[in-house]
């Protein structure tokens, strides 16, 4: 019984970062949502030519990865 209770915890979870992301992207879509726009930080490199265009949101992706890892640090320890 007691793996149930433990995979239940972990639904649970993810079911809370799910909601958390998808009110991040609805409330981040709107104009007066979030002060800035996830996707395009400072620092993100765009290059323009003149019919293509090259994206790399490596800012986005360092904050992104930060704030996982805090979380999963922050799930690890409420585990022990």
């Amino acid at each position: 019984m007691e793996p149930l209770r433990e995979l239940g915890k972990l639904l649970l979870l993810f079911g809370v970062i799910l909601v958390a992301a998808g009110a991040l992207l609805v409330f981040g879509a709107r104009p007066g949502g979030l002060p800035f726009r996830l996707g395009r930080l400072p620092g993100d490199i765009v290059i323009q030519g003149r019919s293509t265009t090259f994206y790399f949101p490596i800012v986005t992706c360092l904050l992104l990865s930060l704030v996982l890892s805090l979380v999963l640090w922050m799930v690890s320890l409420l585990r022990r």
